[in-house]
């Protein structure tokens, strides 16, 4: 399934991907379409099999903090409503324990005989804390590791990092002592590898372990970024590494979450992106990584493959799975059934990476289609392979690309079809638009919407 890689009307942000026996899951926060704010009162999760990760299933609701409209909250002390942020789930002893941060509220532990819940509510975070530690015990965006010894640690924060050890026979107790902050450092650290603020922590920890090398996977004040740093210990001293992914690179930015796990022999990145013209309506995307032998992670750009290995041009592609969005354009959900890319102007380079196209089939050419929605003005569409007409319209393709035919779009079209070059092979797609207004005209219609875009597709 392309990115995103849950169905389009469900908005999990800040996933955190487990592998629990021959199943994938995906815990995270819940937002909606236009959300006005971050994330509601209820965790989801998602799972698929190991084997086939496209053939996800929802298991509804498995965590409230709040009334829904089918039970109560799962807590007596938060405030109705209240908000669920950033989870994450670790096995142990046969028992999955839930880890939930609250906003402005104590945060929690819940426990499930099952991977995919529901949990139930254990306890806050006990022990003896420092005055103020963990934001006064609300363990903002927790991270939970089981180490092989069978010690549990949590990592957690918003703008300093803060780890500590867990008692493994109740996995709620902060054993006494065992809290370091700034693990990832706030400000510079040189001799650690964060020579810059950009490479210091703002929020978003998440925990893994390859082999012997402790894997602490963040957003970084240069978010939306992820960033990684390494260590030997579970307990760090931690080195900065260098960045994974980079979700606002030619794309609407803000800020990212999410981690690295490996899938049926294939390591990924889970990370997510942002719709409906807000940071707070988020989807959750994926990528292909490779981790070198010497430990690092070369960073990889971002797609529209999710777990695929290419699209396929002859079916039709949807216009909201772009992974390059230009020019204040966004994608905005119309219902459960309906997406569609407005705020298309003549700044706006819309791309999708990657087709294949297959082998020569014996034309010159062939004919490409899109539904689109005229908004009251002629304009036209072109279609370029592999990069645009300049190479430095694009941070993440520096490569002028082959311009293969274009396409005009009246100012109440609704279909639109053209004859472009055939092509062959592995290629991204690039929409650039153009009016034919001179002078004064074109200085008028310059940010001006052009029409809604909803999906393409290339015929033989």
């Amino acid at each position: 399934m392309a990115n995103p890689y849950l169905p389009k009307w469900e908005y999990i942000p800040d996933g955190e991907p487990r592998v629990f026996g021959d199943r994938v899951y995906i815990y995270g926060s819940h937002d909606k379409a236009g959300n006005g704010e971050f994330c509601d009162c209820v965790l989801k999760c998602w799972s698929a099999p190991v084997s086939n990760p496209n053939e996800w299933v929802c298991h509804g609701d498995i965590f409230r903090v709040g009334k829904t409209r089918d039970y109560e909250s799962d807590t007596d002390y938060t405030v109705n409503p209240s908000k669920l942020f950033a989870p994450d789930v670790v096995e142990k002893d046969g028992k999955y324990y839930l880890y939930a941060y609250i906003e402005n509220q104590k945060g929690c532990v819940a426990v499930s005989d099952k991977p995919e819940g529901p949990f139930k509510f254990m306890s806050t975070y006990t022990g003896k804390l420092p005055a103020g530690a963990f934001n006064d015990g609300i363990f903002i965006d927790p991270a939970v590791f089981v180490d092989d010894d069978g010690k549990a640690y949590i990592y957690c924060g918003y703008l300093k990092s803060e780890l500590a050890e867990l008692n493994p026979d109740n996995m709620y107790e902060v054993i006494e002592g065992s809290i370091i902050e700034d693990f990832i450092p706030s400000k510079p650290r040189p001799e650690d590898g964060f020579d810059t603020d950009e490479k210091c922590f703002f929020e978003a920890a998440s925990m893994r372990k390859v082999g012997d090398t402790y894997y602490m996977i963040y957003s970084p004040n240069d978010c939306p970024k992820l960033a990684y740093a390494t260590s030997d210990s579970p307990k760090g001293p931690f080195r900065f590494r260098g960045y994974i992914i980079d979700s606002g690179v030619d794309y609407p930015g803000g800020n990212d979450h999410g981690s690295i796990m490996n899938v049926n022999g294939q390591w990924y990145i889970f990370y997510h992106r942002m719709t409906n013209g807000t940071i707070m309506s988020r989807r959750g995307c994926v990528e292909k990584i490779e981790i070198l032998p010497d430990g690092t992670i070369p960073m990889v750009e971002t797609t529209c493959l999710g777990f695929e290995d290419a699209l396929n041009p002859y079916q039709i592609t949807d216009a909201d799975i772009a992974c390059v969005l230009t020019g204040d354009a966004f994608i905005t959900e119309r219902n459960v059934f309906s997406r569609f890319i407005r705020n298309i102007t003549t700044e706006t380079i819309i791309g999708y990476r990657y087709f294949d196209f297959g082998d020569d089939f014996g034309s010159k050419t062939m004919e490409f289609a899109a539904k689109v929605r005229g908004m009251g003005t002629n304009c036209r569409m072109n279609i370029y392979i592999d990069g645009v007409d300049s190479a430095d319209k694009l941070e993440t393709c520096k490569t002028v690309g082959k311009k293969i035919g274009s396409v005009e779009i009246g100012h109440d079209d609704e279909v639109i079809t053209a004859v472009v070059e055939a092509v062959t092979g592995r290629h991204a797609v690039y929409f650039t638009f153009e009016t034919d207004y001179k002078g004064w005209m074109a200085d008028y219609f310059k940010g001006r919407g052009l029409f809604e875009f909803e999906s393409f597709v290339f015929m033989k």
